[in-house]
């Protein structure tokens, strides 16, 4: 059974940081490339960052740029998001899932979603 599973939300000030890990079985994560993608409360899902798996290629949203940062660990089967300086308008659901990922581009290969992990940034 295919799963990816995002943990390591939570409550921080402006400014603050967080890591969200995605942990991924029933297929072999180091073949598909990995996309995080977030919802925040009355909007449409958008694409933050994402890596490929062909020729490392990485993506990420204009938003994000210079504070965010994505890496993957594939005998561990896990992908990160590093998150720094995070903004009051970084709150949302952020999940993960496999993706397409050009460094221009990013686009999820499934409409199945996970349970994602809450962020907020709050003072």
């Amino acid at each position: 059974q295919v799963q990816l599973v995002e943990s390591g939300g939570g409550l921080v000030q402006p400014g603050g940081s967080l890591r969200l890990s995605c942990e991924a079985s029933g297929f072999t994560l180091a073949y598909y490339g990995v996309g995080w993608f977030r919802q925040a409360p009355g909007k449409e899902r958008e694409g933050v960052s994402c890596m490929s798996s062909s020729d490392g290629s990485i993506y990420y949203a204009d938003s994000v740029k210079g504070r965010f940062t994505i890496s993957r660990d594939n005998a561990k089967k896990t992908v990160y998001l590093q998150m720094n300086r995070l903004k009051p308008e970084d709150t949302a659901v952020y999940y993960c899932a496999t993706a397409v990922c050009t460094i221009v581009s990013i686009s999820a290969k499934s409409d199945s979603w996970g349970q994602g992990t809450q962020v907020t940034v709050s003072s």
